[in-house]
């Protein structure tokens, strides 16, 4: 039996799921969140606890058993708690600004990159003085929430000589010597 898909998932208060036709619909006070299920997996629901169920021990049935737990389980904490990442930019000059929904990064390229993020998450932006600037992502969607973390991300990865680039707040870079260290 699969450790993760085994384990029950409690409903907080506030948030209400709904399974219809093998769509789970989670709402709660941070948003609303649907995700199809497979057939085979079956979603029942009994005094505020979801479980879920497979037919055999099959492959496929094992795998999507602990997945399909683990997507709803991140559905619920979503909806009620919800989803914050902070990206911090590393570097001389690198600066970034966002007007509503419109991220504008300076990264060191001739040009301005203009990132325009769903309704879904909220950004926020930060620039102290002698601070590296953050951006302060927030969403109810993990799944969302990574990718678009990754994307900004991919403008300008970390590097490993100088340690410039986007990273997560907290995130350790590996550092490599340059070749002044051969000798």
């Amino acid at each position: 039996m699969s450790r993760i898909g085994k384990l029950p998932i409690h409903i907080p208060a506030g948030v209400t799921v709904t399974v219809e036709n093998n769509l789970v619909t989670v709402k709660g006070p941070k948003g609303e969140i649907s995700q199809q299920v497979d057939p085979e997996i079956k979603v029942t629901m009994e005094d505020g606890i979801l479980h879920c169920e497979r037919p055999s021990d099959d492959k496929i049935h094992r795998e999507r058993h602990g997945l399909y737990r683990a997507l709803i389980n991140n559905m619920v904490y979503g909806v009620s708690t919800g989803y914050k990442k902070e990206l911090e930019l590393v570097g001389v000059g690198y600066r970034v600004n966002n007007e509503g929904q419109v991220l504008d990064l300076s990264l060191g390229y001739t040009h301005n990159i203009y990132m325009e993020l769903p309704k879904e998450v909220k950004v926020e932006t930060k620039s102290e003085r002698n601070k590296n600037p953050l951006i302060i992502l927030e969403s109810a969607d993990r799944q969302l929430l990574g990718q678009i973390c990754a994307k900004i991300r991919s403008f300008r990865m970390p590097e490993p000589y100088k340690g410039k680039g986007i990273k997560f707040v907290g995130e350790e870079i590996r550092r490599k010597s340059g070749k002044t260290a051969a000798k």
